[in-house]
């Protein structure tokens, strides 16, 4: 147990250890226009720097803080507590508290308070997209369509917490009655991540609270203040103290506390697929329920019978949304050989238009990658594809705005040999490999150990069915580049993940069924 430990600190601390290695040199000092946005979100008591733990907003007991900055200029946002372990361990403590009381309200309550705090979200979708902006990047019209996709999560688990029915079955003895019920699992943690700050929390924490269970949030060190801005709304909503705590700062030290705790009895974890293993592996010592949304790399199969403008449409869609950050992006492109001359140039003319820049500008498509990490990861897996054969159509370097942006990039001739079609980039490169047949297509897809999402463009709707079924994979969207939503269940298959998010069968992660065994009482 403590071998595996000290490899889950080692993977947890990566990227923070790499994200402050990028910064090195003189840190910059906000521009006048993300001062006043900062001041606003300020004022409007959204703008936390210190972690929620038991309705409490606390500083770390040793007093260290962490920086928190914007990725398209470099600037400090501002500091906020850096946590480790015994501030978790309290945060636990204080869930598990208030679980008692939280877990015996009844259906409605829960989802009164959580109808509120669903209400709140929406009525400052302008300001947390603002805060988003500023810590995460992307484009503000971007930021605020994630914040009303984050928030439908609180309102149909504010639904759906008044239907979670248990069941009566038939027994086969005249003396019995058998029933089933479903009860909250306990204090739940929760690990996030940067690309979706508030949305891959509301995708955890909305179930969770719907079924009673209390938990501990764990965002990313590079972008806790829109967590801090959601936790405070929760507050306001009447969400009772305990109920939702937030700590931030040193990842491996809250993630062992997590583990260790024999009363978090679920964890919940969207990242990597490397970190997911350890969160895995650890949970093993105390029995924990897991559910992992993991890494993917994800094939977008253009067949020559698909209409052009549709799967032009989606295949830009779901690859740069989010600078291409998100781990449902096509991370390959398969194209029929047929329509992959055509294809290819009018993808090329549609990436090359694409306006780039800082989030808060007018217009802008793309913002900046996350930290000088992933810029580096990248420029590596390009120069990869380049130096075994593949060209490069648009793009392929930094951006003249310097800083961590980076050109909206496609590239043709790329083959299974290539980084690009082997591991998720996590960027805004769309690699285009070639096919000829429908079976060719299909085992190019399942030919990786991830099975997130994937995607099909065809006008053949027994083609659309034979592959969607052939496919190993969790998620399938059919002439469709954008396939998320609340209501319908997200997660993989294979080493992409285990468990679903969203919809009623998201709710049952957060459950334990109890059957109970009525004998005669005469």
């Amino acid at each position: 147990m403590q071998m595996i430990r000290g490899r889950m600190r080692m993977a947890l601390s990566a990227g923070a250890m790499l994200y402050r290695s990028s910064l090195s040199g003189p840190v910059r000092l906000m521009t006048t226009e993300a001062q006043s946005v900062a001041a606003k979100l300020k004022s409007s008591g959204l703008l936390r720097s210190q972690a929620l733990i038991g309705g409490k907003w606390v500083d770390s007991y040793d007093g260290k803080t962490i920086k928190v900055y914007n990725p398209a200029t470099g600037e400090v946002i501002t500091d906020v507590a850096c946590m480790g372990g015994k501030e978790t361990n309290d945060a636990i403590s204080s869930a598990y508290d208030a679980f008692s009381s939280w877990s015996k309200l009844t259906a409605a309550e829960r989802s009164k308070c959580l109808r509120k705090w669903y209400d709140l979200i929406m009525a400052h979708k302008e300001e947390l997209g603002q805060l988003m902006t500023l810590e995460q990047g992307k484009p503000l019209k971007e930021a605020i369509g994630e914040v009303s996709y984050g928030a439908g999560f609180i309102e149909f688990s504010a639904e759906e917490a008044k239907r979670i029915y248990g069941d009566i079955i038939p027994s086969p003895l005249a003396d019995r009655r058998l029933f089933v019920l479903k009860q909250p699992v306990g204090v739940v943690g929760a690990i996030t991540p940067w690309n979706f700050p508030l949305a891959m929390i509301t995708r955890k924490v909305g179930p969770a609270l719907a079924c009673g269970c209390t938990v501990v949030i764990k965002p990313s060190e590079l972008t806790p203040l829109t967590a801090l801005a959601a936790a405070e709304l929760s507050l306001q909503a009447g969400i009772p103290p305990g109920v939702v705590n937030v700590v931030m700062g040193n990842a491996s030290d809250i993630g062992d506390a997590l583990l260790a705790s024999p009363q978090v009895r679920k964890l919940t974890f969207t990242g990597s697929t490397m970190v997911g293993k350890k969160l895995m592996a650890g949970a093993a010592a105390t029995v924990k329920k897991v559910s992992l949304e993991l890494g993917g790399n994800a094939p977008c199969i253009v067949f020559d019978d698909a209409d052009l403008e549709v799967a032009l449409k989606g295949a830009l869609a779901t690859k740069f949304r989010n600078t291409g950050q998100t781990c449902v992006c096509a991370n390959r492109i398969l194209v029929q050989e047929g329509i992959y001359e055509k294809f290819a140039n009018a993808f090329a003319k549609a990436v090359q238009s694409m306006k780039v820049g800082d989030g808060f500008s007018e217009g802008v498509e793309q913002g900046p990658l996350i930290n000088e990490a992933a810029v580096k990861k990248v420029e590596s897996f390009v120069e990869d594809a380049t130096s075994k054969g593949a060209k490069v159509l648009v793009g392929g370097k930094r951006h003249s705005l310097g800083m961590t942006f980076y050109e909206p990039t496609v590239v043709t001739g790329v083959n299974s040999e290539m980084l690009l079609s082997k591991e998720e980039v996590f960027g805004p490169v769309a690699p285009l490999l070639k096919f000829k047949t429908e079976e060719e297509a299909i085992h190019m897809a399942n030919d990786t150990n991830a099975g997130l999402a994937a995607y099909i463009f065809s006008t053949n709707i027994q083609r659309a069915w034979r592959v969607t079924e052939a496919l190993e994979y969790g998620i399938v969207g059919v002439n469709e580049g954008l396939v998320s939503t609340e209501v319908a269940p997200f997660g993989g298959v294979k080493q992409s993940g285990l468990g679903r998010e969203g919809s009623k069968y998201g709710l049952d992660e957060y459950l334990e069924m109890k059957y109970v065994c009525l004998g005669s009482m005469s």
